[in-house]
């Protein structure tokens, strides 16, 4: 250790400044290269502080980028490909390997009566389908199999037993025919207050004009025949739920109001639903599934509506919050119990 001392004192006394006057500018530039705290490992910063740079040529020009991409291509066609170590010349080597038959040994044989030899001999891939569901043997068919096999009477499985799980078969639904309402015969009736036009379903006519179902809820106004008035996917917004909202307030006949799946924000279903609060003669209102979620504010305002209407005893909403479904639930419970208890008398 000593000896190490003694070779540090011999550098106590030089002069850094003096030897760096006396390095040629090439040994200044690499002295400074040296000292470069580089960090090749740390992938967070960018590759031009991570190494240093040693790049010594000028630039020949703008980057060219396909024209890179076609000089790597063929420099990666040029390179020789490897050869296999062994090289592949599809030949099966080895024998296939085949089951040995098993001997079933004589106690576990079982011997039936000829005719239920002959009867099985002769069976289809469906009856032992129904047989092996019959008996209990579960495990070799699907859920679906055994069950048919087991609650029907007749033979149902015709795809003999399988354990592989298949979906059922694709039973086409045909559409809905087009609604034949038509429009302006409607607004005829209403506005002359028909007596045999008790229901207006304009329920998926997308194409009605804003003015027409404005006319239509201005005529209903006054109709005192019409019991239920239905608006379901018509494409309705805020300028339709303030023209129901006004009929609500003068129409002392209607009893049901059907406005689902439509674009009513909340500011159209809070017209609504301040409007129902001046009507005592409608007994159900269905307002759910539009384009937005109306909001908490909306959803008390759908639960105080129904403790303050007792006449309301059907409302067509799905609440998202636990206090304004309870609240509706308990409402719509004590409705329908006065109602009940009003025909009794």
């Amino acid at each position: 250790m000593s000896s190490y001392l003694k070779e540090l004192e011999k550098y106590r006394d030089i002069d850094e400044d003096e030897i760096l006057r006396t390095l040629s500018p090439e040994e200044l530039e690499q002295l400074d290269c040296e000292l470069q705290e580089m960090d090749p490992e740390n992938m967070l910063l960018p590759a031009g502080l991570r190494q240093r740079d040693q790049t010594k040529k000028s630039p020949t020009g703008p980057l060219d980028r396909e024209a890179l991409l076609q000089y790597l291509e063929q420099q990666a066609l040029e390179v020789k490909e490897r050869d296999d170590l062994v090289p592949f010349t599809g030949e099966k080597k080895g024998k296939p390997y085949i089951q040995p038959k098993r001997e079933i040994p004589a106690q576990e044989q079982i011997t039936l009566e000829p005719e239920l030899e002959e009867a099985l001999a002769n069976a289809t891939d469906a009856e032992m389908c129904d047989i092996a569901a019959i008996l209990g043997m579960y495990t070799l068919m699907s859920n679906k199999q055994y069950y048919d096999a087991i609650c029907s009477g007749e033979i149902c499985n015709t795809e003999g037993i399988s354990s592989v799980v298949q979906p059922d078969k694709y039973k086409p639904v045909p559409d809905e025919p087009p609604n034949p309402t038509n429009i302006e015969e409607i607004l005829k009736s209403v506005r002359s207050n028909d007596k045999e036009l008790e229901e207006v379903n304009l329920n998926n006519i997308q194409d009605i004009p804003i003015p027409m179902l404005t006319e239509l809820c201005e005529a209903m106004k006054t109709n005192t025949h019409v019991r239920s008035f239905s608006l379901v996917a018509t494409r309705s917004g805020d300028p339709i739920a303030n023209a129901v909202a006004g009929m609500l307030r003068e129409n002392r006949s209607l009893q049901s109001l059907n406005i689902e799946s439509n674009f009513i924000s909340s500011t159209g279903l809070m017209a609504v639903l301040k409007a129902v609060r001046e009507n005592a003669t409608l007994t159900e209102l269905r307002v759910d599934n539009q384009r937005q979620w109306p909001g908490d504010a909306v959803e008390m305002e759908m639960a105080t509506v129904l403790e303050q209407c007792p006449s309301i005893v059907r409302f067509g909403y799905h609440f998202t919050q636990q206090g304004p479904r309870a609240r509706a639930a308990q409402a719509m419970t004590r409705n329908n119990e006065l109602r009940r208890q009003q025909k009794k008398r």
